[in-house]
C-alpha cells in the first residue's frame, strides 16, 4: 500500500514573529512558512535578556530576513508579566496586530484542574511535542530553564500536567543565599557533566546541582511514564543541550533536543493568520 503523501506547507502571506518570553530570557522566531506536519522552524531567531525594541528592529529588517516589520503579525507566549509588559508596550507604539495567548482556544486539550494558571510556554511546548510525538506514543516534555518543567503528554495528545523544580542557575543562587559560606557557583556556564566526585567545595556543588538536577529529571520521566509504553522524550531551553543525552525512556530510547519547541508550538498555537 502506497503511503500518504505528506501535506504541504503553508507559505504565510504575512510574515509571523512569535515570541517566548520567560523568566530569564526573551526568544522570538519568524516564520514565513508552516509546515503540514512536523514542528515549524524559524527563518531565524533572536534572544534577549530583556526587551530591547532596538534590536528587536534591527533583527527583523536585517538585509536577509524574509519579511519587512510592515508584513509580520505579532504572537506572544509568556510567564513574565513585567517582560511581557515592556514588549507590549513597544508592538503597542508600532500599532503591530498582536495576539496574546491563552489556555482557551488553544489546539491542545488540557487535563487539569485550572488550565488558566498552566504556564502558557508549558502549552506551547505541548503544542510543538504533539506535532513530533509518534501517534500513538505518549511524550514527555522536559523544558530545562530558570525553572525545570517536565510534563506528560497523553497518547490522545492532551496535555495531562506534571512536575516544576527549581532550574539549576535557581538552584545555585539559593545554596549561595542560604548559606554563611557556599560561594555563588555559575552553574549558567556549564557545558560540559562535571564528575560526581567533587575534591573542593566548588567541584562538590557543581555535582550536586548538575547530577541532582539530572537525577530528578530522570525520576520523573520514569514516574510520570508509568503504565506507559515507552514515552518520547523532549528537551527544550537554555541548558537542555548538556543534559539531553543523559536522559532518555524507559525503552532506552534517547531524549530528542529540540531548540525551537516553544517557539515552534506558539507558531501552531492559532489559526494561521
Amino acid at each position: 500500500m502506497a503511503s500518504e503523501a505528506p501535506e504541504p506547507a503553508t507559505r504565510l502571506a504575512r510574515g509571523l514573529v512569535a515570541i517566548d518570553i520567560g523568566n530569564s530570557r526573551i526568544k522570538l522566531g519568524l516564520f514565513t512558512t508552516i509546515p503540514g506536519a512536523g514542528l515549524p522552524t524559524p527563518d531565524r531567531s533572536l534572544s534577549l535578556e530583556r526587551w530591547d525594541g532596538g534590536r528587536v528592529q534591527q533583527w527583523l529588517t536585517a538585509a536577509d530576513s524574509p519579511a519587512s516589520p510592515a508584513q509580520v503579525d505579532w504572537r506572544v507566549c509568556s510567564v513574565n508579566r513585567p517582560a511581557e509588559a515592556s514588549a507590549l508596550q513597544w508592538l503597542a507604539s508600532r500599532e503591530e496586530q498582536v495576539e496574546r495567548l491563552a489556555a482557551e482556544g488553544l489546539p491542545l486539550a488540557i487535563e487539569v484542574e485550572r488550565p488558566d494558571l498552566v504556564g502558557m510556554d508549558r502549552l506551547a511546548s505541548a503544542i510543538g511535542a504533539n506535532r513530533l510525538r509518534r501517534p500513538t506514543s505518549a511524550a514527555i516534555v522536559i523544558d530545562v530553564g530558570s525553572a525545570i518543567t517536565v510534563d506528560l503528554i497523553k497518547p490522545n495528545g492532551a496535555f495531562a500536567g506534571g512536575a516544576i523544580l527549581p532550574g539549576i542557575v535557581m538552584s545555585a543562587r539559593a545554596l549561595h543565599d542560604y548559606t554563611d559560606l557556599l560561594p555563588l557557583v555559575p552553574m549558567s556556564e556549564l557545558g560540559v557533566p562535571p564528575p560526581a566526585l567533587g575534591v573542593s567545595t566548588i567541584p562538590a556543588m557543581r555535582s550536586g546541582l548538575f547530577w541532582g538536577a539530572v537525577g530528578a529529571m530522570r525520576e520523573l520521566v520514569s514516574r510520570l511514564g508509568a503504565g506507559l509504553p515507552a514515552p518520547q522524550v523532549f528537551l527544550t531551553g537554555g541548558a537542555a543541550p548538556a543534559v539531553a543525552s543523559l536522559l532518555s525512556n524507559e525503552a532506552g530510547e534517547p531524549a530528542a533536543y529540540v531548540p525551537h519547541l516553544t517557539l515552534g508550538g506558539v507558531a501552531l498555537a492559532s489559526p494561521l493568520p
